[in-house]
């Protein structure tokens, strides 16, 4: 008795339905023109948006790294894992992102994963865009919240959602991807946050594809909208424009020393190598 034959069904069914998928082989770095599936082309698919990912300064940086501190943090932050280049990149984005405090994460979706959790408990609220990422809905699931999602951008929709439920949770959070993965298209942070400051209720952005795109020298899509100092939480990336691997959480200090003690991935996984 083949007790998985329930996977190859749904596999099956993935094919009947035209996405299965296997995966592409790229055999070069990620850079404009790639090796894929064999062929040379123009790479056009790619979040490197800016080039870093073989830039020589940050493939020598790289190097230099391995040299000093080997391929692997081999622990979690909170045991030995916690290397001085991890706090040196943290005091470097808080400063670039004009914000208190950065706590460096693994993924971009551990970000997500981590930080909702943490945040959000019973007697909270959760008030999603519909069409944020994937891992925040998958960071919304994990929480013990009660959850709401607004129609995409319709701040009408928002609006009504919060005057209907606010007054019955203790904390409310507010969550949008900055520029939406898919799409494309900008949050109306202005709006989400005039309606975040007149329910006093907590803002949280996932700015992933307006880091380094967006804003004053990249700044993001909180910059670019003059909003510092006005959003709570501000999740970015280095996968992106950055070229390299890794997430940063923008916060208030507490909020930092809090994510250190209650966000799972950074207590229960290896540290950014």
């Amino acid at each position: 008795m083949n007790k998985l034959a329930f996977i190859d069904q749904k596999l099956d069914d993935l094919k009947k339905q035209g996405v299965y998928r296997k995966l592409p082989i790229n055999t070069k770095a990620c850079a404009n023109i790639i090796e894929f599936n064999g062929k040379e082309i123009v790479n056009l698919s790619a979040n490197n948006y800016l080039g870093l990912a073989t830039h020589p300064l940050v493939l020598k940086a790289a190097h230099d790294a391995i040299d000093k501190y080997g391929a692997g943090a081999g622990s979690v932050r909170t045991i030995v894992g916690n290397q001085d280049l991890l706090e040196e990149l943290e005091a470097i984005l808080a400063k670039f992102k004009n914000e208190e405090a950065v706590t460096v994460f693994q993924s971009g979706l551990n970000c997500n994963i981590g930080v909702i959790q943490a945040l959000t408990d019973k007697g909270d609220l959760i008030i999603s865009d519909e069409l944020n990422h994937a891992s925040i809905i998958d960071g919304v699931k994990l929480s013990k919240a009660d959850k709401a999602v607004f129609k995409h951008s319709d701040m009408s929709d928002l609006r009504k959602i919060l005057e209907e439920k606010r007054n019955s949770y203790q904390q409310v959070l507010i969550i949008t991807d900055g520029v939406f993965s898919m799409d494309g298209d900008l949050a109306n942070l202005p709006e989400i946050v005039k309606l975040a400051e007149e329910f006093n209720v907590l803002t949280y952005v996932d700015d992933a594809h307006g880091s380094g795109v967006l804003g004053k020298n990249g700044r993001g899509t909180v910059d670019h909208f003059h909003l510092h100092g006005r959003v709570d939480i501000i999740v970015g990336t280095l996968s992106k424009a950055v070229g390299a691997i890794g997430g940063y959480v923008c916060s208030k200090q507490n909020v930092k020393e809090w994510l250190l003690h209650r966000a799972r991935p950074l207590l229960f996984s290896t540290a950014l190598p």
